[in-house]
């Protein structure tokens, strides 16, 4: 088992990717906290981890952008499994669902999911790390942090390039505590709860065009990026963006 005796949060793990990782985790030998304010299906998803490897997985309410939220979290979760390991800062919301490209309340929404919550984990996470000697940090960013865009709200490029440089901030800061961070971008993928144009089939397919291996990936083939940066294979590895987006960057 590839993450044994490891200790993991997971936020957004009660849909979507987040809860692919969460899954993977728990198969691969993590103990994994599913942070979420989707309370319902995250309390699913832990029972379908405990149900192979029972008190293996515990769901916690998260609201990413509230910090009082966050250390909670962690307190409970160093209380409950002695530590803390790995950080998969996942949970963030589409700029897709608007009309407005101008709209600042969007701004303010999709900066404080996206980039805010990210600091806050760590900011959270990365004291429980140091106590215990070691860490890894795997923030989702996407392709949409690295190109501009004309179907979604500057905010989403904008958080999702904060997410990719605060990463390699924190690669820097923290690598002396032998904390690792690293961040994943994933490109068109199934579309998210909060999606809107990027939803729409004849979008999706014009998006598809620039996407070599032509078509839309997979949950569980980003969960397989973030599981190797989580797990001791990338040991010399921390500032690095690992692309899962089937070529689009390289167009």
């Amino acid at each position: 088992m590839r993450l044994k005796d490891k200790v993991a949060i997971v936020t957004g793990g009660a849909s979507g990717m987040g809860a692919a990782t969460a899954r993977r985790f728990g198969k691969e030998g993590a103990k994994v906290v599913v942070a979420d304010m989707l309370e319902a299906e995250g309390r699913a998803v832990v029972d379908g981890i405990n149900a192979a490897n029972p008190g293996s997985a515990l769901f916690l309410a998260l609201n990413v952008t509230d910090e009082a939220g966050w250390n909670k979290v962690v307190a409970e979760t160093e209380k409950t499994f002695g530590k803390l390991d790995i950080l998969v800062n996942n949970a963030g919301i589409s700029g897709s669902a608007t009309n407005n490209l101008l709209d600042t309340e969007l701004w303010k929404r999709v900066m404080g999911v996206n980039a805010d919550g990210v600091f806050l984990g760590i900011a959270a996470c990365v004291p429980a790390m140091q106590r215990n000697g070691s860490g890894s940090i795997i923030n989702l960013s996407s392709i949409s942090g690295v190109v501009g865009q004309t179907m979604v709200h500057m905010s989403y490029n904008a958080s999702k390039g904060a997410v990719r440089t605060v990463t390699k901030s924190v690669a820097v800061q923290f690598g002396k505590d032998r904390i690792r961070c690293n961040s994943v971008h994933p490109g068109l993928m199934p579309p998210m709860r909060t999606s809107g144009a990027t939803a729409d089939p004849a979008t999706r397919a014009k998006m598809l065009k620039s996407v070599p291996l032509g078509r839309t990936g997979e949950v569980d083939e980003v969960a397989n990026a973030i599981l190797f940066l989580a797990s001791d294979e990338a040991s010399y590895i921390t500032g690095a963006e690992l692309y899962v987006d089937g070529g689009y960057l390289a167009m």
